[in-house]
C-alpha cells in the first residue's frame, strides 16, 4: 500500500536521521464518489515535519508549494526571533557566554551525528574534520594553532575561553555545516572536511565584510565553567535564603 519509490522528501527524512515511518504513515482513506457511494484509497498521514519536507522538496513554481515554503520560512524566522529575544534579554556578557556555550554544545552533538552519517567515524577522523572547520574560520589555524595563539594550555578547551562574539561565529559555523552535510547528503571524509572548511571560510569572510575582528584576534577570557560554577553557587545560596 502506498508509493514505495524513493521520493525526495523521504530521502531527506532518512538523511536527517529520522525514521520514515514515524513521519509518513500509510493509511486507507475513504473518498466520496457520487452522492452516496464511497471508495477506499491509499493515502498517507504525515507529521508536521513530514509536511515541511514535502514542501521544501517540491516545485516552488507551483503556487501552493510557494505558499507552503513561505509559511515554513516565516515559522522558522519566528523561532529565530524568539531565540534572539531570549538572548537579547540577557544583561551581561557572562550570561550571553553561558547561553551561547550551551547552544554550541547542543549543536556540536548534532554536527557530530551529521559527520558520522557522512562516514566520519573514527575519533581521529572527527578531530581532523573539526580542524578543517577551525582552519576555515581562523585563517588556517587548527586547534593546536588556536591554543598557541590564545595562550591556552593543551588541557584547556578552546570553546570554554571564548567571548560571546567568538562563540556566535562558531555556533554559526556548526549549524551551517550540519545543515549542508544533511541537505546535500555529503558522503566521505574528504568531502565532509572540505564542506566544514568552506563553511568556516564563508563565516570568516562575512565577519570581514562586516568589519568585525577576526576570531583569532579576539581576547581570551576566563573559562565559562568558572562562571557556571559561580552562578550555580549563587542560585543555591538564593534557594537556601528563600527557604
Amino acid at each position: 500500500m502506498g508509493c514505495r519509490c524513493r521520493l525526495p522528501h523521504k530521502i531527506a527524512c532518512e538523511n536527517s536521521g529520522q525514521d520514515i515511518t514515524d513521519h509518513f504513515e500509510d493509511i486507507l482513506d475513504m473518498i466520496a464518489i457520487g452522492k452516496t457511494a464511497h471508495r477506499e484509497v491509499d493515502s498517507v498521514k504525515m507529521s508536521r515535519y513530514a509536511c515541511y519536507l514535502v514542501v521544501q522538496n517540491a516545485d516552488p513554481s507551483k503556487e501552493i508549494v510557494a505558499q507552503g515554503q513561505t509559511y515554513f520560512a516565516v515559522q522558522t524566522r519566528i523561532q529565530e526571533i524568539r531565540q534572539m529575544d531570549e538572548y537579547a534579554n540577557l544583561s551581561t556578557e557572562d550570561e550571553r557566554r553561558l547561553f551561547l556555550r550551551n547552544e554550541l554544545a547542543k549543536h556540536n552533538t548534532q554536527l557530530a551525528a551529521a559527520a558520522k552519517d557522512a562516514r566520519v567515524i573514527k575519533p581521529i577522523d572527527y578531530a581532523i574534520f573539526q580542524n578543517h572547520g577551525y582552519k576555515g574560520l581562523y585563517g588556517g589555524l587548527d586547534a593546536k594553532g588556536i591554543h598557541q595563539k590564545k595562550g591556552l594550555s593543551k588541557s584547556q578547551q578552546i570553546l570554554d575561553h571564548m567571548g560571546s562574539t567568538e562563540l556566535a561565529a562558531n555556533l554559526f559555523r556548526a549549524t551551517q555545516t550540519e545543515d549542508k552535510l544533511r541537505r546535500e547528503n555529503i558522503q566521505g571524509k574528504a568531502k565532509a572536511n572540505e564542506t566544514h572548511y568552506e563553511v568556516g571560510a564563508k563565516v570568516r569572510k562575512t565577519i570581514e565584510e562586516l568589519g568585525g575582528m577576526m576570531p583569532e584576534d579576539l581576547p581570551t577570557v576566563e573559562s565559562v565553567k568558572k562562571i557556571e560554577k559561580q552562578q550555580t553557587k549563587m542560585l543555591n545560596k538564593k534557594k537556601d535564603n528563600d527557604e
